[in-house]
């Protein structure tokens, strides 16, 4: 026997299917139909309900367009129930979207800049360059400001408001191969005009290595994503050449790091120290575990020692809103492992995982399948809270070129080398 609420909830989704059979209607049913099948996050909201609900608002929107409802009112509409089902972690992305991840996760080749940029006050904040790419031939380098592409006002208003060119719209521009007209700020000297062109590069960005301090042997590794399949290793390889430079100390910058797989994540934290990380869906479990830059076996994880870490020395992370997901385990279990984590709150998804569902669209839902726990069974945090709060000051760096966060960390660093002689 169906329960009655369920049994609801299918014949509404049914009579809009017969009513507007529409693509529209294809894409909600699809992704409201797996999200009621496979949904195991922490939202408590019912979801049932909540079908309900859109179901009808979508039969509204739909209603002058009929059965030529399209793709984009339906992902409207399923936009407004995911932020009403209150998990981050579950989302729909269109097509375009899709192809993004599979680009960055298995590394393709695709026409860039070689920058990465997040939406900030003033324009389009560049938080990577790709090594040997048009934009560092260029002499663009991480934190300056693009304040127009293409003649555009890029990123958010005064009042904080997002003005229509943004991360978006940055790639589709890289996508078509012409030269990116943009106005870049940096603090010190006059806004430069500059044609930035293009070229096939991977689709993913590399950990990066620079340094900091007041005698320059700090090593700062910028980690963008957890998503490629080799993440790990390549910020092994950083951490491995930090050493043989004589490091003697480690930053890891994740403030813009969304996350990624969670084999990568849990063995690049387990440089640190061992690393065991439970997860649970709909009738199973999983333990992921980690040791010295490896995912192991869960045992051997349990048999070794808390200093079983290829880095000891001093630590810090570097965090901040856009940093989601894995990077959020990341800094949960480095902070385990000694470090002291600085700059402003998470994200908020850190204890729960997702699937990649294909959408009749092209695109894919995500959805959250599976809730983190520890080896002791007991939920990880959601976000991460800093033991040391220095947000990320957009203006000091475009108009000084300080990064207060970084300049934090050094800071706490210092401290904890002084309280330990």
């Amino acid at each position: 026997m169906i329960p009655r609420r369920r049994a609801l909830t299918a014949c509404v989704l049914a009579l809009l299917s017969l009513a507007s059979a529409s693509p529209a209607t294809d894409l909600f049913n699809a992704a409201t139909g797996a999200v009621q099948r496979r949904y195991f996050g922490w939202s408590t909201v019912d979801r049932a309900a909540l079908g309900q609900k859109y179901a009808a608002v979508l039969a509204e929107r739909c209603a002058p367009q009929g059965d030529a409802c399209d793709y984009a009112t339906g992902h409207a509409v399923l936009g407004d129930l995911f932020k009403e089902l209150g998990d981050d972690h579950t989302n729909i992305r269109d097509a375009e979207g899709a192809e993004r991840i599979a680009e960055v996760t298995f590394n393709r080749a695709v026409s860039r800049t070689g920058v990465r940029v997040a939406r900030v006050a003033g324009g389009l904040l560049v938080t990577s360059v790709m090594p040997g790419s048009p934009a560092e031939k260029s002499d663009v380098r991480r934190f300056d400001l693009l304040t127009r592409v293409n003649g555009e006002a890029a990123g958010k208003d005064a009042a904080g408001n997002n003005l229509p060119f943004g991360p978006t719209e940055f790639v589709r521009l890289e996508r078509a191969g012409a030269p990116l007209n943009v106005t870049v700020r940096r603090a010190g000297t006059p806004d430069r005009d500059l044609a930035l062109g293009t070229e096939n590069l991977q689709a993913r960005d590399v950990p990066t290595l620079a340094w900091a301090g007041p005698d320059g042997r700090t090593a700062v590794i910028q980690y963008p994503t957890f998503l490629a399949l080799d993440s790990s290793e390549l910020f092994l390889a950083q951490v491995a050449e930090a050493q043989r430079q004589g490091a003697s100390a480690l930053v890891v910058d994740v403030r813009y790091n969304g996350g990624g797989a969670l084999g990568e994540c849990v063995a690049a934290a387990s440089i640190f120290s061992p690393v065991l990380y439970k997860t649970r869906w709909q009738g199973g479990s999983y333990t992921y575990a980690g040791l010295r830059g490896e995912e192991v076996l869960p045992f051997l994880a349990r048999m070794s020692r808390p200093d079983w870490g290829l880095w000891r020395g001093p630590l810090a992370v570097l965090v901040g809103p856009n940093t989601a997901s894995c990077a959020e385990v990341f800094t949960h279990y480095a902070r385990q492992g000694g470090a002291v984590v600085v700059g402003e709150g998470t994200r908020g998804v850190g204890n729960s995982g997702v699937v990649f569902q294909p959408m009749p669209d092209g695109g894919v839902l995500a959805v959250t399948v599976l809730r983190a726990y520890n080896d002791a069974d007991e939920a990880l945090p959601a976000a991460i809270t800093p033991d040391v709060a220095a947000p990320t000051n957009v203006a000091v760096l475009t108009a000084e070129g300080r990064d207060i966060t970084l300049e934090a960390a050094l800071a706490a660093l210092s401290a904890r080398a002084e309280a330990g002689k």
